[in-house]
């Protein structure tokens, strides 16, 4: 098996932003999918950081009209409960074979964690070539994917950790980027749908003209 998503699923790879909802209201829940969806970026990653995770990533799920996957995704258990709730896609913070294997041997595609050379060489041996570079902000990341450009050439990360829309242009700028990863989309659902739509739009626009 290869480190790429089965061909019905490979949407994932396609969208170059790919915002990260931490739910702490479940009010927001509706808000962020209407807004993401009416923004032009249908697609979310759900972190399961405290009691409405999940349920997000099934209420998300459930609507039909975005790609709905879970992060911060620790353990297979968590795997299970996130395939079972109807995540398309799961990212880890960090680089786990058992739940590598555990989600591709679901058919679902699966992008762990990595900061170090030895991480990377690790899901290189599971046969990954999509990776989220995680924490990118606290040990500079821009600078990390350049140092790994020239090593990893096969492979392509996602930035997470620091992203913003006033560097995320620079960021999918760099050919070692495949997506970047961020809350700033989601964040906005306090100030309800028309803000989210608008943030979402926004990253939209940048990520076309890369």
């Amino acid at each position: 098996m290869t480190g790429e998503p089965p061909v019905s699923l490979t949407s994932l790879f396609d969208h170059r932003v790919v915002p990260l909802a931490s739910v702490t209201d479940p009010g927001h829940v509706d808000v962020i999918g209407d807004g993401l969806a009416s923004g032009g970026l249908p697609v979310v990653e759900v972190a399961l950081r405290g009691e409405h995770g999940l349920p997000a990533v099934r209420r998300l799920a459930e609507r039909g009209d975005l790609l709905v996957g879970a992060g911060t995704v620790l353990t297979v258990a968590q795997a299970r409960e996130a395939l079972d709730a109807g995540a398309s896609f799961v990212v880890t913070p960090g680089l786990d074979a058992d739940v590598v294997r555990y989600v591709r041997d679901a058919g679902v595609p699966i992008v762990p964690g990595v900061l170090t050379p030895t991480e990377v060489q690790a899901a290189i041996a599971l046969g990954l070539t999509r990776l989220k570079l995680f924490p990118a902000g606290v040990f500079g990341g821009l600078r990390v994917l350049s140092a790994y450009a020239d090593v990893y050439r096969d492979v392509r990360f996602m930035p997470s950790g620091g992203i913003r829309q006033d560097n995320l242009a620079e960021h999918l700028a760099h050919p070692a980027v495949f997506a970047a990863s961020g809350s700033w989309i989601t964040a906005a659902a306090a100030q309800g749908v028309v803000a989210v739509g608008a943030a979402a739009r926004a990253a939209v626009s940048v990520a076309t003209d890369r």
